[in-house]
């Protein structure tokens, strides 16, 4: 191996490797956001919508993740592509693009559902869903009452 080829297969590695490290880092940012705007819609006083509103946050940052775990992943794949392939070629320098790996990493909307995000994401989903039904149980049990009345006025 030359020495330029061998400083070039630094470079990439160096470049791929920050890439991994800033997603894996905007991953983190992304579930700290999550619980941050999560809570802080809870805490809103007034009616009950702000329950509502707190699955907002919830499923745009789960996205987000993903999205964010996608792009590691296809750089991950880059970063394997550079350190075979500058072993032996010179052409093709710094081409950092991810797309031509897109097939062999999962759709963002399966790493939604894969072990890496679902557990943190649906949590938070669960809890919500149960605070949801505690807030509005009133309301389901005013609303079978009506039912039940309707009934056996008929």
């Amino acid at each position: 191996m030359s020495i330029d080829r061998e400083k070039f297969l630094i470079e990439e590695v160096k470049i791929a490797q920050d890439i991994i490290k800033r997603m894996a880092t905007n991953s983190f940012n992304v579930k700290t956001w999550t619980i941050t705007l999560v809570v802080a819609t809870l805490l809103f006083k007034g009616n009950n919508n702000h329950i509502c509103i707190a699955f907002i946050p919830l499923i745009a940052f789960w996205f987000l993740d993903s999205y964010y775990l996608q792009q590691e992943r296809l750089f991950r794949k880059v970063h394997d592509w550079v350190v075979s392939y500058r072993l032996d070629n010179d052409d093709k320098l710094f081409n950092m693009n991810p797309v031509r790996f897109k097939c062999e990493v999962q759709s963002v909307l399966r790493i939604m559902f894969s072990v890496s995000t679902l557990p943190f994401y649906g949590s938070i989903l669960i809890m919500l869903s149960v605070y949801f039904t505690i807030i509005y149980f009133k309301y389901f049990e005013l609303l079978l009452k009506c039912i039940k009345l309707s009934q056996a006025g008929n």
